[in-house]
């Protein structure tokens, strides 16, 4: 275990010096020598539970050190095992000797500080527990100014949507209604011991998460694990057999390849990133389904051939126009930080304005290729208001053949379109537009 909470700690500081969770943690597990099933959920529970946590943990560490630590390796170990020690099952004896044993390993005598500090935490939890939670950052686990920014758009919801931020996320299964009905798929998981229940109208969230090879039927593309929220989205876009599709920022293909399963459309799959955009090509293959799929920039303007002295035209469009076209924008992903707790520390406030600049770049870009009379989803998974109604509201003042359709009846939605976090989906947000004829 101690080389586990030594990968861990590693994995917690490249993440803070800037680099994204999933790529560290993949590449830690790559180094390791055939890592058992067991190592590699401890690593991935230690990693992302002392990122969760990590302005608590800070505020903790902080009382319980007379100075700064002399090396960051050592601080980052002290941090997961504080996580160990508060949130986990593990015997705390055996959780202080480990990383006792791990600090000798980076430096010999940082051992007797590793067991000063979290010996002295066990003596202490409640009262040092008592004093971080007097401050904001140590009691809701974000930056101050992330808090500031929920506190002032949510008001007396503020807290309800940071600390649900901090929950694990559920596992939620999207049925492909080509095979099976959503209530079909439930009795085949009680047939193999999953339990699980629905959640209206279609989706199904699992009581415990469990390896995707347990699925009943899923390399045989009968389910696809997909957010509840997530899963509206085709849906409130439309489609209808026959016509001609944008998925504008596909990647990874979940919410290209739920339109498919709910009509025969000609769709085209866009993504700038063209390694992201393989993971599109195996989920259409995993489940059977086909699409055009294109390496292209939403946000980079259609140049007509022969008005593009120097400026490099848009060569993902062939000219015609889109009956639909979905938009899930570039964002903070602030509504997705339970999935991604790497987000709250790796955002700053400034990136909030560059993204709804790109946001407004996709929106005026993408309307130019919808057909009149057609439908545009305009998508993020953030819950703040600089991303999406501020976005759309500005939007629709300045084109005037856009018409806001009002959004329908949903659980736990508001009327402007925020999904807010919840126990049974993460935070996203939805304005579906209407392409009216412009008046002479």
């Amino acid at each position: 275990m101690h080389n586990t909470q030594l990968a861990a700690s590693n994995v917690v500081r490249q993440v803070l010096t800037g680099r994204n969770l999933n790529q560290v943690l993949s590449a830690m597990l790559q180094s390791m020598r055939d890592p058992t099933p067991q190592q590699r959920g401890a690593l991935q529970d230690l990693s992302y539970g002392t990122l969760r946590f990590y302005g608590q943990l800070t505020a903790l560490l902080k009382q319980l050190l007379h100075k700064p630590v002399s090396d960051e390796q050592v601080r980052y170990l002290l941090l997961i095992a504080l996580y160990q020690l508060l949130y986990s099952k593990a015997d705390s004896f055996t959780v202080v000797d480990q990383a006792v044993r791990a600090a000798k390993k980076i430096q010999h005598h940082a051992g007797g500080l590793v067991n000063a500090v979290l010996r002295n935490f066990i003596r202490q939890q409640a009262t040092l527990l008592q004093v971080a939670a007097q401050s904001e950052e140590g009691r809701y686990s974000y930056p101050q100014w992330w808090i500031d920014k929920i506190k002032v758009q949510y008001g007396v919801q503020a807290e309800k949507i940071l600390l649900a931020g901090n929950q694990h996320p559920p596992m939620t299964l999207r049925v492909n209604h080509h095979h099976h009905t959503s209530a079909e798929y439930l009795a085949l998981l009680a047939q193999h011991g999953i339990a699980a229940h629905l959640i209206p109208p279609d989706a199904i969230q699992l009581e415990h998460a469990v390896a995707v090879d347990k699925l009943p039927g899923f390399f045989d593309g009968l389910v696809s694990v997909q957010d509840a929220g997530a899963q509206y989205a085709a849906s409130l876009l439309d489609v209808q057999d026959g016509m001609r599709v944008l998925d504008a920022c596909a990647a990874p293909g979940g919410k290209s390849t739920h339109l498919l399963e709910l009509a025969n459309i000609d769709l085209l799959a866009l993504d700038k990133d063209a390694e992201r955009l393989t993971r599109v090509q195996e989920n259409l293959q995993r489940l059977r389904l086909s699409a055009k799929l294109q390496v292209g920039d939403a946000a980079q303007p259609h140049i007509p051939q022969g008005d593009n002295e120097g400026t490099m035209s848009q060569d993902w469009w062939d000219g015609k126009a889109f009956q639909r076209i979905l938009a899930d924008v570039p964002c903070s992903a602030s509504g997705v930080v339970r999935r991604h707790p790497d987000i709250k520390w790796l955002r700053r406030p400034a990136d909030i304005a560059g993204f709804a600049q790109q946001q407004r770049d996709i929106l005026h870009n993408l309307w130019s290729l919808l057909e009149v009379g057609g439908k545009f989803l305009y998508v993020s998974c953030s819950v703040f208001a600089q991303e999406n109604h501020q976005v759309v509201d500005e939007f629709i003042r300045q084109q005037p053949d856009a018409q806001l359709m009002p959004m329908p009846a949903i659980a736990g939605v508001s009327t402007h379109g925020q999904f807010l976090p919840d126990a049974q989906h993460d935070g996203f947000f939805y304005a579906l537009l209407h392409k009216q004829a412009q008046r002479n």
